[in-house]
């Protein structure tokens, strides 16, 4: 497969960001944004569109960590 040229690549992005816009605005639920997401896996290539997925889930981790702050897991109790 070719690399995407520079209009092909600012489709995809154009894609992924109506995507994400339309995911925000609905709580991130898929199934309110079918035709975003069927738009933006057409457009994009398929590693993108794993990519972007990815990409947007640590994010989105990210952001939540940054505003609720980390909370460790309980393990296993050293006894001191």
């Amino acid at each position: 497969m070719a690399a995407p040229n520079s209009a092909e690549r600012k489709a995809c992005w154009d894609a992924r960001d109506q995507l994400w816009q339309c995911l925000d605005e609905n709580n991130d639920r898929l199934e309110s944004c079918q035709k975003f997401q069927a738009d933006f896996e057409a457009r994009c290539p398929a590693q993108w569109v794993k990519y972007f997925t990815k990409r947007r889930d640590f994010l989105k981790y990210k952001e939540k960590m940054q505003t609720e702050g980390f909370t460790p897991a309980g393990g296993p109790r050293e006894n001191s």
